[in-house]
C-alpha cells in the first residue's frame, strides 16, 4: 500500500528516499516508464520509491493569483486518479506539496535545501528531460546535478517516451481528450480515460425522465474532456457495467441548481443492476472509462428533446458496444 503524506513534516515519512518530482497529471505510459526505473534505483539503494507531486498544479495557483482563470489548464486527472495511478505503479509513498506563495518564492538552491534534503533525504533524483524548478522556473537539470555533487546525492534525467515515434506527455494526452481522439489518449496512459469518485445526489431529473444517473461531483476542477461518451463503469457489480456518460458542467439556468456550474460526470447504465435497488448506488466508489466520443455537450430548449435526445444516445453507445462485441469475436 502507498503511503500518502501531504507535506513532508510527518513522523512516519521515509527518513531516505529515491525521488522522482512533478505533476503527473494522468499518469501515462511516458510516468509509467519513469517511475518503473525509479523503483529499480530505490530497491538497489535500499530505500523507498517516492514522488513529490504539487496541490494544486503550479498553473492553477498562478492562474488564481493572476486572477487569469485561462491560464490554468485542463487537468487530466483528479488529485484521486492521480494518487490511485502512482499506488498501482508500485511507488511506496507520495508527498503531496500544497503549492502556496511560500513554496513559489523558494529559490532553486532553497528548493534543493529544505524540501529535498532536509524535507524529504534524498539519495537519487530522477527528473524527466524538460524539467524546471524553484522560483520563476529558474533551476534546471545541470543546476540539480551540481547540487548533487555538492551534496551528496545522485541525480539522473529520463529522455522522452515515445509511442509510434509520439513523444507521449500529459499536454499530449490533453489535446487528445480535448479533441474527443479517445483511442490516442488510450494508447498514450496505456489504459483507457478514467475517473473514479463517490456517487453523490443529483437533482434526480434523470430519473423524472426514465434515465437515473450516477452522479459524481468535481470541485476545482477543469477536466480536458467534455461532452457524451460511451462508458464502462466498475465499482458496482462484479462485472463491469456499460452506459453513456455526460462530462461537464451542463451550464444550468437555475441559480438553485445543485451542481451550482462544477464539474458533473453523469452516468447512465444502459443495463441497471437489479440488486442496488433505486438507491443502492450512493456512497459506493466507482469508476468510470470514457471509451468513445458520441458528440459534445448539446443544449436542449425542452425535456421533451432532452429525453429524445437520450434515447438517442443509449441508442449510439449500445451499436458502439455491439461494434466493439463484433470485433472480438
Amino acid at each position: 500500500m502507498m503511503k500518502i503524506f501531504r507535506g513532508f513534516k510527518h513522523p512516519d515519512i521515509a527518513p531516505a528516499c529515491a525521488l522522482t518530482i512533478g505533476n503527473f497529471d494522468g499518469v501515462h505510459r511516458g510516468h509509467q516508464a519513469m517511475l518503473s526505473l525509479l523503483r529499480g534505483e530505490a530497491q538497489q539503494r535500499g530505500v523507498p520509491s517516492c514522488v513529490l507531486t504539487f496541490e494544486p498544479h503550479p498553473r492553477d495557483y498562478f492562474a488564481a493569483v493572476t486572477r487569469n482563470p485561462a491560464r490554468a489548464p485542463a487537468r487530466v486527472g483528479t488529485l484521486r486518479d492521480k494518487l490511485i495511478d502512482l499506488g498501482a505503479c508500485g511507488v511506496e509513498q507520495t508527498v503531496v506539496l500544497p503549492f502556496d506563495a511560500r513554496l513559489a518564492d523558494l529559490s532553486p538552491l532553497d528548493f534543493i535545501e529544505r524540501v529535498l534534503l532536509q524535507g524529504l533525504g534524498v539519495t537519487y533524483v530522477l527528473v524527466g528531460d524538460d524539467f524546471r524548478f524553484g522560483a520563476r522556473r529558474a533551476g534546471d537539470y545541470p543546476m540539480l546535478d551540481a547540487a548533487g555533487v555538492a551534496r551528496g546525492f545522485d541525480v539522473a534525467r529520463m529522455n522522452s517516451y515515445e509511442v509510434h515515434g509520439q513523444r507521449v506527455s500529459s499536454s499530449a494526452v490533453r489535446t487528445a481528450l480535448q479533441q474527443g481522439r479517445m483511442q490516442d489518449a488510450s494508447r498514450l496512459m496505456g489504459h483507457p480515460y478514467r475517473i473514479s469518485g463517490h456517487v453523490v445526489h443529483g437533482r434526480k431529473l434523470g430519473r423524472h425522465l426514465g434515465f437515473k444517473t450516477l452522479n459524481l461531483r468535481f470541485a476545482h476542477w477543469k477536466p480536458a474532456a467534455a461532452g457524451i461518451f460511451a462508458v464502462r463503469v466498475s465499482g458496482l457489480s462484479d462485472r463491469p457495467l456499460i452506459g453513456v456518460a455526460n462530462l461537464g458542467v451542463r451550464p444550468s439556468l437555475d441559480p438553485r441548481d445543485v451542481n451550482a456550474g462544477r464539474v458533473l460526470l453523469e452516468t447512465h447504465c444502459l443495463d441497471w443492476p437489479g440488486h442496488l435497488g433505486e438507491e443502492g448506488a450512493y456512497g459506493k466508489i466507482v469508476r468510470v472509462e470514457l471509451l468513445h466520443k458520441l458528440h459534445d455537450e448539446l443544449k436542449y430548449d425542452s425535456l421533451d428533446a432532452l429525453t429524445a435526445g437520450i434515447s438517442q444516445d443509449c441508442q449510439d453507445a449500445r451499436a458502439y458496444f455491439a461494434t466493439l462485441r463484433h470485433h472480438d469475436h
